[in-house]
C-alpha cells in the first residue's frame, strides 16, 4: 500500500519526456541585433531625437531653398542704397518678399537670408564629401597599414614626413597651385587627410589583430582580407563612428577659418567662411552681416559633433546590456 501511494506521488511530481537533439539546440534567450539595439540605445535618449530633427530641418533648408529661391550676391549690386541694410530698413526698402530680407543685405546689397542657405549647402556638400573620401581612404588603407608589416615600414616613413608639414602651410601651397574652387579645395582637403584617419586605424588594428579569434582564423587560412572585413573592422565600429564625427563638423570648421584667412573657396562659391570673412570687417557696425552665419555654422558644428558622439557611445557593444 505504502509502495502504491509513493509511486503515485512519483508520478504525479515526475514525467519522462523524450530527448530532442534538435530542440535541445535552440535559445529560448531572445534574438540579438547589433543595429537594433544601437538604435535602441541612440534613440534612447530623447535630446538625439531633438537634434536629429534640427539636423533635418537645417539640411532640406540648405538643399531646398537655393533651388525655389536662387542666390545671387550681386542682384542688387549697381543700386548703392541697397548696401548694408539692416531687417527694417531692407523689408521697408524693397517692400515685398520679407523673407528674403528678413535678415537684411550685405556689403553688395546681397540677401543675408538667402546667402546664408546656399552658403551652407556648399559647406554641407564640402564637409560631406571630403569625410566620405578621407573615411573611405583612411579605413582601407589603415586596415592594411595594421596589418602587413613591411607596408607599415613604408607608410611610417611616409607618415612621419607629412606629419610634421603644418596643415595650413600645406593646404595654402595646394590652393594657390591648383585653385580655389569646389573641386580643387576637395582635393586640398583630401591627398592628405587620410593619413591621420589611416595612422589612428592602424594602431587600433594592431592592438585587436592578435587576439584569439583572429589567430585562430589565421591558422585555418582565412585570407588576411577576410579576416581583417569580418574579425578586425566590425570590432572598430565604435571607433569610426567617433572619427567621424570629430571629422565631418572638422571640415566645415576649416572651410569657415581657411575662407575666413582668405585661402579658402573663390569668392563665386558662395560658403559660410566666405560670409563671415566679408561681415567681420564691420561686424560691430552692421552685425547682422556677420553673427547670422556664425550662428548657423556653430549649429551645425554642435549638431554633427555630438550627433556622432552619441552615435558612437551607442555603437559601443559594451553598452548593450
Amino acid at each position: 500500500m505504502n509502495n502504491n501511494t509513493s509511486n503515485l506521488q512519483n508520478a504525479e511530481l515526475f514525467r519522462f519526456i523524450d530527448r530532442d537533439e534538435i530542440a535541445s539546440e535552440k535559445i529560448t534567450a531572445p534574438r540579438y541585433s547589433y543595429w537594433r539595439s544601437v538604435f535602441r540605445m541612440f534613440f534612447k535618449k530623447k535630446i538625439n531625437i531633438v537634434m536629429i530633427i534640427l539636423l533635418v530641418l537645417l539640411f532640406l533648408a540648405a538643399f531646398l531653398l537655393p533651388i525655389f529661391w536662387p542666390y545671387d550676391p550681386y542682384e542688387n549690386v549697381l543700386d548703392a542704397k541697397t548696401y548694408n541694410l539692416k531687417p527694417s530698413e531692407a523689408i521697408t526698402y524693397f517692400g515685398s518678399n520679407g523673407i528674403k530680407w528678413c535678415l537684411g543685405t550685405g556689403q553688395l546689397g546681397n540677401s543675408i537670408m538667402y546667402g546664408i542657405w546656399s552658403s551652407a549647402r556648399t559647406s554641407l556638400l564640402l564637409a560631406v564629401t571630403c569625410a566620405a573620401i578621407n573615411m573611405t581612404i583612411g579605413i582601407i588603407i589603415g586596415a592594411v597599414w595594421g596589418y602587413s608589416k613591411r607596408f607599415d615600414a613604408v607608410m611610417l616613413v611616409i607618415f612621419n614626413i607629412v606629419a610634421n608639414v603644418p596643415d595650413i602651410l600645406l593646404l595654402s601651397v595646394l590652393v594657390y597651385i591648383i585653385g580655389s574652387g569646389f573641386w580643387p579645395f576637395v582635393f586640398a582637403l583630401t591627398i592628405t587627410g587620410w593619413l591621420g584617419i589611416a595612422y589612428f586605424i592602424r594602431t587600433q588594428v594592431m592592438i585587436i589583430r592578435d587576439r584569439e579569434y583572429s589567430l585562430a582564423s589565421r591558422c585555418l587560412g582565412t585570407p588576411i582580407n577576410r579576416v581583417v572585413s569580418k574579425n578586425i573592422l566590425p570590432y572598430l565600429i565604435s571607433v569610426i563612428v567617433t572619427l567621424l564625427a570629430t571629422n565631418l563638423p572638422g571640415y566645415i570648421n576649416s572651410e569657415v577659418f581657411l575662407s575666413f584667412i582668405g585661402i579658402g573657396l573663390s569668392a563665386s562659391v558662395p560658403s559660410l567662411g566666405r560670409m563671415i570673412q566679408q561681415g567681420q570687417t564691420a561686424f560691430l557696425t552692421y552685425p547682422w552681416a556677420f553673427w547670422p552665419p556664425v550662428i548657423i555654422a556653430s549649429i551645425l558644428t554642435i549638431l554633427l559633433y555630438f550627433l556622432g558622439q552619441n552615435l558612437a557611445d551607442a555603437s559601443d557593444p559594451r553598452t548593450h546590456m
